[in-house]
């Protein structure tokens, strides 16, 4: 139907007769001319109908936005004064010849360049929006990434290896997408939530080297860069300590943004110890384009009579903490009353802060609240320890040390680019030194930081005397403050494996019912082995410069789990139902 795409007509084309087809995406009528932008995949061409040929004049006056048009014609140039040079078709038109209306189309619910249309409304019209400039670059790169992913991976001799999407409910972790069975009345499969364990059993079947680009599922509460279906590159290889993996997975991340985005990182990728990382940036996925860091202040405030300091200070799990903000004297009351709101969300009590007016002046030169409260001693210490300047503002944290790192952590993020601070495009970094179990207070129980199968650094004796002090094989790649990429050494011994369940308050019986099949299996002759998996969706959407991964998949889901282009979820029908066993209870009618 068409012999070239519209957005590659250019000069060698002049005088060529061409067939086009595409979108209309604008119409002009122009004192008996008509004009008309037509869009495809590669671009936009502008195409001329002039009243010297009736009929196809007749059919560009009905033509509207979104009319799906096929046309015959010659390429000219366009006249002097007429040439765009923004558009890459800017210095050529096609005279038509021949309109064909292939589809009419009703008016699209918005426009395509509109850049403040709702959510919800994109995601309805989806096949509209997918129209959009920015959403067919957006998947356009999305190919050739994973394309480039692909062909690093099997020219490193990994092998491509499907795992299965029915699979077996499984403690830890988010929680499960439930798939009802037929034939087995009253059970259930699950979706995935990783390939974890057959990736697993893969290695111990000898296939050393396997990667699979899977869609996985987690039934858990959305944000900018979750959705209840996203994609994952999974890795694992046998006969590998975690150095070899790292290193492998830098060269990969390092050919992908300089093949796709012509972009050099740096090399190695730095690496910092989950501990460095909370001390310093108060989060395990630090962004270090930030260079604001936190600082230690408990031991100052241990002699305090400042309870508010004095007691997370002398606390076992407590933390005191500053923040030391150049030229933060800017900083309004109202935007500091702002922050105190923010933090407040990480379950902060409140927002302390000194403002650095003149050093040279003492105590005189400073300005806060709670300076009455604090001994000359003590703020010499905080400001010595902060190395402020004169225009600094200096922001404190004091409560458990969770709460100190979850809320100066964000902070540290928000003021960061509420100030411009921000230095470089690329900083990526590798969390390291992860501490395997962490204390569940509501459950009285150890939970697995990442994930049950994965190995100590110590031997399994020390991390059953003290597990609250074990350290694990597992590494996080980070990247601007957003975690693409996780891993670690797995267990590779039954025994082992066995111990860990029972630290982690999985009884033996649940341990055979859960996971039988891989205790099993590590008993025939498992290889040392690791991987890792990285998000798809968040490493494009950092690479495109988006501010949710919904913009990096074709068909998103809302915030609230739900499809408006499909209205799923939704009923299932009465005799469906019955197959599987399944009865609905209808939800309480709570309305007034």
């Amino acid at each position: 139907m068409r012999t070239h795409f519209c957005g590659v007509i250019k000069e060698d084309l002049v005088d060529n007769e061409v067939t086009l087809c595409g979108w209309v995406h604008r119409r002009r009528d122009h004192g008996g001319v008509i004009f008309i932008d037509l869009r495809d995949v590669k671009g936009i061409a502008q195409v001329v109908i002039d009243p010297d040929t009736p009929s196809s004049f007749a059919l560009a006056e009905t033509a509207r936005s979104e009319y799906v048009l096929s046309i015959t014609g010659k390429v000219r140039l366009r006249p002097e004064g007429t040439i765009n040079d923004d558009m890459v078709t800017g210095r050529v038109e096609v005279l038509v010849k021949e309109l064909t209306i292939l589809n009419e189309a009703k008016t699209p619910p918005f426009q395509l360049d509109d850049q403040h249309i709702h959510d919800d409304t994109r995601l309805k019209y989806r096949y509209i929006d997918l129209r959009t400039g920015r959403m067919q670059n957006n998947l356009k790169m999305r190919a050739k990434t994973v394309s480039e992913l692909r062909g690093f991976l099997e020219n490193n001799e990994f092998i491509e290896i499907e795992t299965p999407m029915l699979t077996k409910a499984t403690p830890e972790g988010a929680r499960d997408y439930l798939v009802p069975s037929r034939t087995y009345p009253g059970q259930f499969f699950a979706l995935p939530q990783s390939p974890q364990l057959f990736k697993q059993l893969l290695m111990m079947s000898g296939m050393d080297r396997y990667y699979q680009i899977v869609k996985c599922f987690r039934d858990e509460d959305l944000r900018a860069d979750r959705q209840p279906e996203f994609t994952q590159l999974d890795i694992e290889m046998s006969f590998v300590d975690e150095l070899q993996i790292i290193e492998q997975m830098e060269m990969m991340i390092r050919s992908v943004f300089s093949n796709i985005l012509q972009v050099d990182l740096p090399k190695p990728f730095p690496r910092i110890s989950y501990a460095e990382a909370m001390i310093e940036f108060g989060s395990d996925r630090p962004d270090l384009r930030n260079p604001l860091r936190l600082v230690e202040l408990g031991d100052l405030m241990v002699e305090s009579e400042f309870k508010v300091f004095s007691g997370p200070a002398a606390s076992k799990n407590g933390r005191v903490a500053g923040l030391c903000v150049p030229n933060g004297v800017s900083i309004s009351r109202k935007q500091i009353d702002d922050y105190t709101n923010f933090v407040a969300r990480y379950g902060a009590k409140g927002l302390a802060y000194i403002k650095v007016n003149c050093l040279s002046d003492g105590v005189d030169g400073l300005q806060s609240p709670i300076l009455k409260f604090l001994s000359k001693t003590i703020i010499e210490g905080i400001l010595s320890r902060t190395n402020c300047k004169d225009g600094d503002l200096i922001f404190f944290g004091a409560d458990n040390a969770s709460v100190v790192n979850a809320s100066l952590g964000a902070l540290r993020d928000l003021v960061g680019e509420d100030l411009g601070l921000l230095e470089g495009d690329w900083r990526p970094v590798w969390v390291i030194d992860f501490p395997m179990f962490d204390w569940d207070d509501r459950e009285k129980r150890w939970t697995a930081l990442h994930h049950p199968f994965t190995a100590a650094q110590q031997d399994m004796e020390a991390v059953a005397d003290d597990p609250g002090t074990a350290i694990s094989k597992a590494y996080d790649m980070v990247l601007n403050g957003i975690e693409i990429g996780g891993g670690s050494i797995r267990v590779n011994d039954s025994t082992e494996q066995k111990k860990i369940f029972e630290l982690l308050g999985i009884s033996e019986e649940e341990a055979n019912s859960k996971f039988g099949f891989l205790l099993d299996a590590l008993e025939h002759g498992c290889p040392p082995h690791g991987g890792i998996a990285f998000g798809v969706d968040r490493l494009l959407m950092l690479m495109l410069g988006e501010q949710s991964i919904r913009d990096v998949i074709a068909f998103p889901k809302t915030q609230t789990a739900s499809c408006p282009l499909t209205a799923a979820p939704s009923e299932a029908a009465e005799s469906q139902l019955r197959e599987l066993s399944i009865r609905v209870k209808q939800a309480k009618n709570t309305s007034v």
